[in-house]
């Protein structure tokens, strides 16, 4: 769900403040030039955990995107959450990326599957289907729509805050991915891909495709 603090995840807030607490004590029994790794490190952990607001496009077909990151699959795909045919886009996120999670439309959550899994490279394709990963089935206004949250070589933690029953708007946040992961998300097939391979997306302002006038009528 929602929550207000648009600058910086709530997930983060343990994570800064110990080494923000770690960087001041070794500054203050060791002296600055000790404790600046310290500084750097926690300079990183506040950049990975930063959650600015995002605008969302007006369009009430536009899917827009469920993560910042980089496209690295795009095509027409078996959807084995929902067992249909489907569009897929998958985003990847690396480390510097924003790693909150956004609903990509706006719909009801139907189902959410956890699957504990391995942690290969969220960037190759067999990340899908074997690396831990928690799946949500959204129904939207043209269809079913699959979002994935699949946890990656260093990302070990996937958090979901949503539950059957809930209605998500588009760019409303739903789960986050600890340090570097993927999105998968799963279309209506008559979708129409508005983004190709390699380009760099963001979570809510960026629109990765757009439904077919007549399946969201």
């Amino acid at each position: 769900m929602d929550y207000p603090h648009p600058i910086l995840a709530r997930e983060g807030w343990p994570f800064i403040a110990a080494s923000l607490a770690a960087s001041l004590l070794v500054w203050v029994v060791f002296g600055l030039g000790w404790s600046l790794p310290l500084w750097l490190a926690t300079v990183f952990v506040v950049q990975f955990f930063r959650d600015p607001p995002r605008r969302v496009p007006a369009d009430p077909l536009a899917v827009v995107s469920p993560a910042d990151g980089r496209i690295v699959s795009l095509g027409r795909a078996q959807d084995p959450y929902a067992k249909r045919d489907a569009l897929r886009i998958s985003v990847f996120m690396n480390v510097f990326n924003v790693h909150s999670n956004r609903s990509p439309v706006d719909g009801e959550v139907v189902e959410v599957r956890y699957f504990p899994g391995r942690f290969f490279n969220a960037d190759l394709d067999k990340a899908s289907l074997e690396n831990e990963r928690n799946a949500v089935l959204l129904r939207s206004g043209a269809g079913l729509v699959t979002v994935v949250q699949v946890a990656g070589l260093i990302a070990r933690r996937v958090l979901c805050y949503t539950a059957p029953g809930q209605a998500l708007q588009r760019g409303q946040r739903f789960g986050f991915i600890r340090f570097g992961s993927r999105v998968d998300l799963y279309l209506p097939p008559d979708a129409v891909p508005k983004v190709s391979i390699g380009d760099k997306v963001h979570a809510s302002s960026s629109v990765l495709a757009q439904f077919a006038p007549a399946a969201a009528s």
